[in-house]
């Protein structure tokens, strides 16, 4: 069975300006953003869809047991891990098919919930995360994880400086005429984490991105993946 769970890619930022969440999210940074990820989560697993942290990604949500996931986390604090599950999901979907370990949490900045149940949300990436164990006491699933922070010296703030600039260089050679180039405005960590989140490319290349220890390893990993291109 198809996951009945669509990711809105088409939905923009600006349509979700008027809704607001009653929980106030944890502060992102990488330090900052490990320390706020709580001991459990809940997990929120698709097959094709990736979140990295400081980005922004729309969803509607449908599925009864999701629903009842967003309900809850709006009742406290607005956090949800995002993982992807391993090739073959269909034969258990409806069950606990098996995920890959490494996640990215997020918070709730903004929903609706809409008429018929359904909730529109917009979950910001936080931190990366690796389960550790799952618990099955809801619907949905809910894993004990720890948290993973990408922590930079002032030498390798340094070396992400540069290594953006090469990518800016290298999108520039590689996006049709045309086409928006990234937010200049974003800083070197959310650049980053922002193309290796919507560049077009298989999921298994942006798994093993989103598995980098830290954004610099991400930023050396997507230049190569840049330039083979």
């Amino acid at each position: 069975m198809r996951p009945t769970v669509l990711l809105l890619a088409v939905l923009s930022t600006s349509a979700l300006a008027t809704m607001s969440a009653d929980a106030e999210a944890p502060a992102l940074g990488d330090a900052q953003g490990a320390a706020a990820l709580p001991g459990e989560i809940p997990l929120f697993p698709l097959p094709e869809t990736t979140l990295f942290p400081g980005v922004p990604r729309p969803f509607l949500i449908f599925e009864p047991r999701y629903r009842e996931m967003i309900a809850d986390a709006l009742k406290g604090d607005g956090i949800i891990g995002m993982v992807r599950l391993r090739p073959g999901f269909e034969k258990d979907y409806e069950g606990r098919p098996p995920i890959y370990a490494i996640g990215c949490a997020g918070t709730i900045e903004e929903y609706e919930q809409l008429p018929d149940g359904r909730y529109v949300i917009l979950l910001r990436g936080l931190t990366t995360f690796r389960v550790l164990s799952e618990d099955r006491r809801k619907p949905y699933r809910l894993a004990r994880i720890e948290p993973i922070p990408e922590l930079l010296t002032d030498d390798d703030r340094a070396t992400l400086s540069a290594l953006r600039n090469r990518i800016e260089k290298l999108l520039d050679a590689l996006l049709p005429p045309g086409t928006e180039p990234p937010d200049p405005s974003l800083d070197d960590d959310e650049f980053v984490n922002t193309i290796a989140q919507n560049l077009g490319m298989p999921e298994a290349e942006r798994q093993e991105l989103l598995e980098r220890n830290s954004v610099l390893a991400r930023a050396r990993a997507l230049a190569e993946l840049l330039e083979r291109k």
